[in-house]
């Protein structure tokens, strides 16, 4: 953007001693049409430089970032306008083969109350089609910050490929004990091998029940996120050549550079950075839920006067409910979390 010369907007204002939102609000006044051609060129940088990826609401984002005084809703004017349309989703299909005989384990994700990075990490596996082959991609992100905290790419869908992507995101963040892991009820999750990592390192399994995919919603959105933005982009030669181009989407491009909606339009790498220094690193808050038939108990309890004690419906983290371990989360004689044969679906 240069209206001076060899001067840009930015070096102009610094020169002046001037804001560049003072700066675009006196030319939108006096020169309404030189004002609207710097917006639309604005914009058209942003969207080439995101490659189709970004939208109207974070190139809106991008370009109140750079002081430009801007709405949304006349981004979306000035895009459709000049026919810069975002990359549109293709239909996502996610299949887990939970048809296996290993310990299932509770679902601790929802109940958690986030405070930190490092308190829930959450897993997921997605295919990708190549010219002559399917490869399979898993993935770890922090759900506090969305980051991608460790990745692993193969052909196979044994064990070793999450294993590899947790072994990476151990290496890079070396989380306390306590770490909750979150993911499928996928045989790669539960099988031996992996949960023998998780444990070796003091951290907690928690996997999704079945037929409810919105546990693990965060990650599916980042596998979509992917696809949409990167892998349906090119045409890949073959495994090594698709590994350099995810390896710069989502540890410079993803975790550095794109904003993300639910971290007030930061990237994962800001919104750490913003966090205040934590030396207690403190595990995440968690209450335990009775069943809803013992809740309706009370009620009727309630309604009919009867002087029965009534338990607490929520128990602190730090206040172990009888029969449970705080090592694993899991109770000691809960069928529901002994090994069970399961239906074959998918999430």
């Amino acid at each position: 953007m240069s209206l001076q010369g060899d001067l840009s907007v930015e070096r102009m204002c610094q020169l002046a001693q001037v804001s560049r939102a003072s700066f675009y609000r006196s030319l939108q006044q006096q020169e309404p049409d030189q004002e609207e051609m710097e917006v639309r060129a604005a914009i058209q940088q942003i969207f080439l430089e995101h490659k189709r990826r970004y939208g109207y609401r974070r190139i809106s984002k991008e370009l109140q970032r750079q002081g430009m005084v801007v709405n949304r809703k006349r981004v979306q004017r000035l895009m459709q306008t000049d026919n810069l349309l975002a990359l549109q989703r293709r239909a996502y299909v996610v299949t887990t083969d939970s048809n296996h005989d290993f310990e299932v384990y509770l679902n601790l994700a929802k109940r958690l109350k986030l405070t930190d990075i490092n308190q829930l990490w959450v897993a997921d596996i997605t295919y990708i089609r190549l010219q002559k082959e399917f490869v399979y991609l898993a993935v770890i992100l922090d759900a506090f910050s969305r980051k991608v905290v460790g990745w692993a790419l193969d052909r196979s869908l044994a064990a070793s490929l999450p294993k590899a992507a947790l072994e990476m995101a151990i290496a890079a963040r070396q989380p306390r004990p306590g770490l909750v892991h979150h993911s499928d009820r996928g045989v790669q999750y539960a099988s031996a091998e992996y949960i023998a990592v998780l444990q070796q390192h003091g951290i907690v399994p928690s996997m999704s029940r079945p037929a409810n995919p919105y546990d693990n919603a965060s990650c599916e959105s980042f596998m979509k996120t992917l696809k949409q933005e990167e892998i349906y982009l090119y045409e890949y030669r073959d495994l090594e050549h698709l590994r350099g181009h995810v390896a710069d989407f989502m540890e410079q491009y993803y975790n550095r550079r794109r904003l993300h909606s639910s971290l007030s339009y930061q990237t994962p790498e800001e919104f750490e950075q913003t966090l205040p220094p934590s030396s207690s690193n403190a595990a995440a808050k968690m209450s335990f839920f009775r069943h809803e038939e013992v809740s309706r108990s009370d009620d009727l309890n309630i309604q009919r006067g009867s002087n029965l004690p009534i338990t607490p419906q929520t128990i602190g983290v730090d206040e172990s409910p009888t029969g449970y371990s705080l090592v694993s989360c899991s109770p000691a004689e809960l069928t529901s979390a002994s090994p069970v044969k399961l239906d074959s679906g998918e999430q």
